[in-house]
């Protein structure tokens, strides 16, 4: 069975948000038009409580976009967003959640980042959309939502770790940064993964 994964269509990412994605408010229709072609759809939704260590305001000294260790992880320090209960949390109003069976949501624990729907960015922590996948007979998965380089990656490759066969929908993802994700996107492709 083929699922549609839809990663983190949030306000806080849409133009506007404090961690807009440009023109990420432009996949929303093609989304809503390809969920009928998916026999299961879920959704991740960043979730993070306001002291989450990820924000730059949590460190005085830094500011957003620089890097840090966390932990013994590199982390990139962003603007707040995606605050428990906001706004900004929401799924832009847009987006068609009808046919969404099920949402994971991610980058609760105010240790650790959570780009991939399936794991934190540490892998001390299942979301259990795998578990959940696997158990509804899925074999192949398709990627969409934002932001290309970082959320919607890390999820696709997650995927690939995890048996699924995985593909990330170009026209229905947008990224931060292009030229990053060109290199991303390479390197999905070696470890099997498509683009479609």
């Amino acid at each position: 069975m083929k699922a549609l994964i839809i990663v983190d269509v949030q306000n806080d990412f849409l133009p506007g948000g404090s961690l807009e994605v440009s023109r990420g408010d432009e996949i929303i229709p093609i989304i809503n038009h390809i969920q009928k072609d998916y026999n299961l759809v879920v959704a991740t939704q960043d979730w993070h409580p306001e002291n989450h260590k990820s924000f730059a305001s949590q460190h005085p000294d830094k500011l957003p976009f620089e890097q840090i260790d966390l932990d013994g992880l590199a982390q990139i320090l962003w603007p707040d967003h995606c605050i428990q209960g906001s706004y900004g949390a929401e799924f832009a109003d847009e987006l068609n959640t009808d046919r969404i069976e099920a949402i994971f949501r991610k980058g609760m624990e105010e240790r650790i980042d959570s780009y991939s729907g399936f794991f934190d960015n540490g892998k001390r922590k299942d979301t259990g959309l795998s578990g959940y996948l696997k158990a509804r007979g899925v074999t192949e998965v398709h990627v969409c939502g934002l932001a290309a380089d970082f959320c919607v990656y890390f999820t696709a490759l997650d995927a690939l770790t995890e048996g699924f066969k995985t593909s990330i929908i170009s026209k229905a993802t947008k990224a931060i940064d292009k030229g990053a994700f060109i290199e991303k996107k390479n390197n999905f492709i070696q470890n099997g993964g498509l683009l479609t």
